[in-house]
């Protein structure tokens, strides 16, 4: 969850360091720091509580000249956000340097025998631990020290390692927590994700788990677990820059809300053949295996599993098969009953979410074949995966998904309809029809962002309330929780999403007038049953905002205030019904002066369990 970065060229590393782990900060902001080592052998570190902001302020006057660096920005897990638990950290004499992404599971008996040893400890991380390892291991030869260092750690990594006797080497390793290399021209960069350097260079390399990495001014080598030398072949990257950017915008977040047109766009755009049939190289679905699944199992956590949560509605309705859907966390630890009949869904924004990632390795060790829906190309779950579906929604640097998540959705679609042609269960004419909406949503998003203005003034209205209840029917349940997240990550308000028709066995107790209910209500199968759930909200006192089919007068006499989408297929509804709960979520959160890019406690891609 931690932002990494390292840099070895001819440039001051100084302010390449601080440029990448800027463009990373969405991965952690409880503290950060950078260790600059001179030529001479001279190292620098300068470390502080807070984000890069006070970084950069500590920046300012601090003397750090040198080509080759590390840097990192922080998610606080072991230890509170202090200066002591910053990294880089060190190891007893200051000769070692280490930033790390991850957890070390046993750092609490090495550190107690490290200690017995002699070694002072200055933080509370299990950081520190990697550092003394490396002074221990240390006989000349970094790589070496780095590697038998790696040979005692339990746990997830991403680590980077710098010595002040060896002013122009980097070593790096990582397991289950993401590392790149970007090659430049005659200068090398390391980062935990690719954003950090896009401005930098295109390609990059991912390093696989158990890998270890040297890069020194001759270029760089790979090794495997068993110490031989390995060949990558770089990756050209073609995320758009400026995606990575605010572009005018006040914050990442709303910039990314208005990016979901072409979002959605870019996700359908390359899906598809000449003829119009649904193509996708990558997914290495064979039409017999998809007659022959007995089941689909949908793993995701977070904003992921509400996409997952629409795609069980969506493979059971056109591809006529059992779904489950299961959060990533819960189903590793089960004792999954998951056979070579079945296919698992697995989805991850980055790629990268450990949870998710031990689901596909689990469900893979008992047989299972799985596609991934992913929007980094080359990350580790696109590695392991039999098939893959890209959400081409580009950088999102906002920790609250919203771009992404609409990306999803449009994979979602694409998948399902797929599976549905391959399963005889969509004719050529209800593929005709979806395929004709699909391509109309993204002006549709459009539409529903240009009335903004009146998820403002109902932001404006309902900011100091303390609790929302979300409610939706079939399609409309997924949409409920995930605005109910949206609220509750970036306004730190309670809010919870709710099936419509659970509302009476628990949640109707908990409402008056000082509880408004967001209701996901377009016009479709289910609207006169939401209608009713509003009728018994109503009774109880409690204020309503609805979300509903433009034009619909039944909704706006019934509701306190309405939020209009255009009218398109009942399945389709939930990419236009979100959209008004993020914006939604965004001004209240702006009202209440929180910061909506870097909500506290939070961070953008979940590396550790």
């Amino acid at each position: 969850m931690c932002g990494i970065t390292g840099y070895l060229g001819d440039r001051q590393a100084k302010a390449v360091l601080f440029e990448g782990l800027r463009r990373l900060e969405y991965r952690g902001y409880d503290s950060a720091g950078i260790c600059v080592i001179s030529p001479e052998g001279e190292m620098g570190c300068v470390r502080v509580s807070g984000n890069l902001d006070a970084l950069a302020g500590a920046l300012e006057g601090a003397e750090l000249p040198g080509t080759t660096g590390i840097g990192h920005t922080r998610w606080a897990t072991h230890g509170p956000p202090t200066v002591e638990n910053a990294h880089p950290h060190l190891d007893c004499d200051g000769n070692i340097a280490v930033v790390h992404n991850g957890i070390i599971e046993n750092f609490v008996k090495l550190k107690h025998s490290l200690q017995s040893r002699g070694h002072r400890f200055k933080s509370q991380t299990d950081t520190e631990t990697i550092a003394h390892l490396i002074e221990e291991n240390y006989h000349g030869d970094l790589a070496e020290a780095l590697r038998l260092s790696l040979g005692e750690l339990a746990g997830a990594y991403g680590i980077v390692a710098v010595h002040r006797d060896n002013p122009d080497v980097i070593v790096a390793a990582r397991r289950d927590s993401p590392l790149v290399l970007g090659i430049g021209d005659g200068e090398y960069f390391i980062a935990s994700a690719v954003p950090a350097y896009l401005t930098r260079t295109r390609r990059f390399i991912f390093l696989e788990d158990g890998e270890l990495l040297v890069v020194n001014r001759s270029g760089y080598s790979i090794s495997g677990p068993d110490g031989r030398e390995v060949s990558h072949r770089p990756v050209e990257v073609d995320w758009d820059i400026d995606a990575a950017e605010k572009g005018g915008y006040d914050d990442f977040m709303l910039k990314e809300i208005f990016e979901q047109p072409r979002a959605v766009a870019d996700t359908l755009a390359d899906k598809f053949d000449s003829s119009g049939e649904i193509e996708v190289e990558e997914l290495c679905l064979e039409p017999e295996a998809a007659r022959e699944l007995r089941r689909i199992v949908v793993v995701a956590c977070g904003t992921s599993y509400h996409a997952g949560l629409l795609a069980k509605y969506l493979f059971e309705r056109w591809a006529a098969l059992p779904v489950e859907i299961e959060i990533a966390s819960e189903f590793r630890y089960r004792n999954l009953v998951v056979t070579g009949d079945d296919l698992v869904v697995a989805v991850s924004q980055s790629g990268e979410t450990m949870d998710t990632l031990a689901g596909v390795r689990e469900a893979k060790r008992r047989g299972a074949s799985v596609i991934a829906v992913v929007n980094v190309v080359g990350s580790q779950m696109t590695r392991e995966a039999d098939g893959v579906i890209y959400t081409h929604a580009g950088p999102e640097v906002g920790v609250a998904a919203t771009k992404t998540f609409t990306a999803q959705m449009a994979a979602m679609y694409l998948l399902a309809m797929h599976l549905g042609r391959l399963r005889g269960g969509v004719s050529d004419e209800k593929y005709r029809m979806i395929v004709g909406e699909l391509q109309v949503l993204p002006p549709k998003i459009e539409e529903v962002l240009e009335g903004r203005d009146a998820v403002i003034a109902c932001a404006e209205k309902y900011q100091h309330c303390r609790d929302f209840l979300f409610l939706g029917r079939s399609v409309g349940y997924p949409v409920a929780m995930e605005g109910a997240l949206k609220l509750k990550e970036i306004s730190y308000l309670h809010a919870e999403g709710y099936p419509a028709g659970e509302m009476k066995h628990g949640p109707i107790a908990l409402l008056d007038k000082d509880v408004p209910v967001v209701a996901i209500a377009p016009r479709n199968s289910v609207y006169d049953k939401m209608i009713s759930n509003i009728e018994e909200v109503k009774a109880r006192g409690a204020p309503v905002v609805a979300v509903a089919t433009r034009g619909d007068p039944e909704i706006e006499e019934i509701c306190d205030d309405v939020l209009w989408v255009p009218e398109t297929m009942e399945m389709l509804y939930p990419v236009l019904t979100v959209v008004p709960l993020q914006l939604f979520a965004y001004y209240v959160a702006k009202l209440r002066g929180c910061n909506v890019d870097q909500p506290r406690n939070l961070a953008k891609t979940v590396t550790v369990e």
